[in-house]
């Protein structure tokens, strides 16, 4: 067996059976495995359905769950804490904890608070608060669309038309009901308005804004073949991923059918699939080779199986969002004569970098995204590694660098992070605190403290911004990533936290209020655990949950 397929194997078989929300609809997502899975829908459509919230039973609100958590002094509040750090289970790991009132000021408990962990997620609080305090909740961003010379009488453009993006991440279906065109098919819609009815020239998708790499440093070959790994580019579209469809054929030993949301023509689907006995489990194995717009699927999927949907990463995101456009312009009888195109910054042909003495292009028109305070939700609730990417190389560009940044940044993320490391210092944390390797906590090479998270987030609650940046944590068991968990507790809809979930990296950091209504901010992390603990559930929930409950004072 080629060993590159042994990871994403095991995952698939390990979640085959469970069931997550649609990683492209603002639902919670897996932010560290290797396939989500999601309730089967009859066909594949334009239209994503997000996955109804089950309510919970009535076992997990009952009374006594709730008495049994409760502590009335400091003293037991530490003493529960400190059992539930050293549980057996995670007897090898390191936990990471820290709590502080908000009101008071005074630390309610810390262990190994000053100790740097991997953060998962937990990375994202940092870009995100340093993109509302430099960019401000209402910035927008802005797409336009370039021409050398305007249109003539008749509505014919006999150049070419160029799209410049710059980083948009609302060009969704996660912004759009799930529908995978609209916003895509707005765009056009400022095309025609503009009075084009013909363009002889080609179209053609300048992504020079961002510089750099497609990827975060420090990620994994393997991450980049699912939709949490997805090509970072600042002409994006739904996410630069697709949803997978795998559903058995209509006999025992045919071949599988699959399909993809939005459907691709630059994707070669490779169908190794074949249809088995009714109950047989379903086993599949999923392979993007990098930079490639093919992808391998084998394995086997049962006749009476419902179906599999999962999220892969695109490679050249930007030929499938000029692709898309080129569709919706010739839906509203726009013609286009020429060929579709893209240029980066390695190409060195884009709009930005135009030879001196060429004439300025024209911008014929443009598209602004909703605010940032409702991106930014759209990114922390859901854990969404893309966006978090895009903010930072945004604030690389958009940002002037701090006055400690070294000379000659080589790129976009680069000059981001230096934006990033900027803040923090105006924030109060030391920069031994914190390790910067990209800004969503994908890179295994970040690390920060809980000592950090704990700064981070009481500057943010006295922040002018603080009201959006609150409102666009996950809160438990209502939204996001929190949605599930916590429910039938003094938690649920009471902490705001951000989540963080990698191999061996688990974390929580964020708000609650006590049972007396005391303000608390807290980070809890724990690294290097065994496969077979669940830290979440033995650890970091519990945790939460006491400190809802605490019926004293700091």
């Amino acid at each position: 067996m080629n060993q590159r397929l042994i990871p994403v194997i095991l995952s698939l078989c390990l979640f085959s059976g469970s069931l997550s929300a649609f990683p492209f609809q603002g639902s919670p997502q897996r932010e560290r495995k290797a396939v989500p899975t999601v309730p089967p829908q009859a066909a594949p459509s334009p239209i994503a359905s997000p996955t109804p919230t089950p309510a919970p039973t009535q076992e997990s609100i009952s009374p006594p769950e709730r008495r049994a958590n409760t502590t009335r002094t400091l003293g037991e509040l530490q003493t529960r804490i400190a059992e539930i750090v050293r549980t057996p289970e995670l007897a090898r790991a390191m936990v990471a904890v820290k709590v502080a009132s908000l009101d008071t000021g005074r630390v309610l408990f810390e262990e190994n608070a000053h100790k740097l962990v991997r953060p998962a997620s937990n990375m994202k609080l940092y870009t995100i608060a340093t993109a509302l305090d430099r960019l401000t909740p209402e910035f927008r961003f802005t797409t336009s669309i370039y021409v050398r010379s305007k249109p003539d009488n008749d509505g014919v453009l006999k150049d070419d038309l160029t799209v410049y993006g710059r980083g948009d991440p609302s060009l969704a279906a996660r912004f759009n009901n799930g529908d995978y065109v609209k916003g895509i098919d707005e765009l056009a819609a400022r095309i025609a308005a503009a009075g084009i009815k013909r363009i002889d020239g080609d179209l053609i998708g300048d992504e020079t804004f961002f510089s750099g790499p497609p990827y975060g440093s420090g990620w994994e070959w393997e991450d980049l073949t699912w939709y949490y790994g997805a090509e970072v580019s600042s002409l994006t579209v739904n996410d630069n991923a697709l949803d997978l469809f795998v559903k058995p054929g209509a006999q025992v030993g045919a071949p599988a059918s699959i399909t993809t949301g939005p459907s691709d023509p630059y994707l070669t689907i490779v169908n190794h699939v074949v249809t088995s006995a009714r109950g047989t489990r379903r086993s599949l194995s999923i392979y993007r080779p990098l930079a490639a717009n093919t992808l391998e699927v084998s394995g086997s999927i049962g006749l009476d199986d419902k179906g599999y949907t999962g999220g892969v990463g695109i490679s050249h995101p930007a030929l499938l969002f000029m692709n898309m456009l080129r569709a919706a312009l010739m839906q509203r009888g726009i013609k286009v004569k020429g060929q579709i195109k893209t240029v980066n910054e390695r190409s060195d042909t884009g709009i930005a970098t135009a030879n001196p003495g060429v004439p300025n292009p024209n911008e014929l028109t443009k598209l602004v995204s909703v605010q940032f305070g409702t991106i930014a939700a759209h990114t922390l609730k859901p854990s969404q590694n893309l966006y978090t990417e895009i903010i930072l190389r945004t604030l690389g560009e958009m940002v002037p660098p701090p006055p400690t940044a070294p000379p000659g940044v080589r790129n976009s993320e680069d000059a981001g992070l230096e934006v990033v490391k900027g803040f923090l210092k105006e924030a109060g944390l030391n920069s031994d605190s914190v390790i910067l390797s990209d800004g969503s906590g994908l890179s295994r090479n970040d690390m920060i403290t809980a000592e950090g998270n704990v700064q981070l987030l009481t500057y943010m609650s006295r922040h002018k911004y603080a009201a959006v940046w609150r409102d666009a944590l996950p809160i438990a068991g209502v939204d996001g990533t929190l949605r599930t968990r916590m429910r039938g507790t003094v938690a649920e809809n009471n902490v705001r936290a951000k989540t963080g979930s990698l191999s061996s990296a688990a974390s929580l950091s964020g708000y609650v209020t006590s049972a007396t209504g005391e303000n608390l901010v807290f980070s809890i992390m724990v690294n290097n655990y065994p496969s077979d603990a669940e830290p979440r559930t033995v650890c970091i929930d519990p945790i939460a949950i006491l400190l809802a409950s605490f019926a004293g004072h700091s």
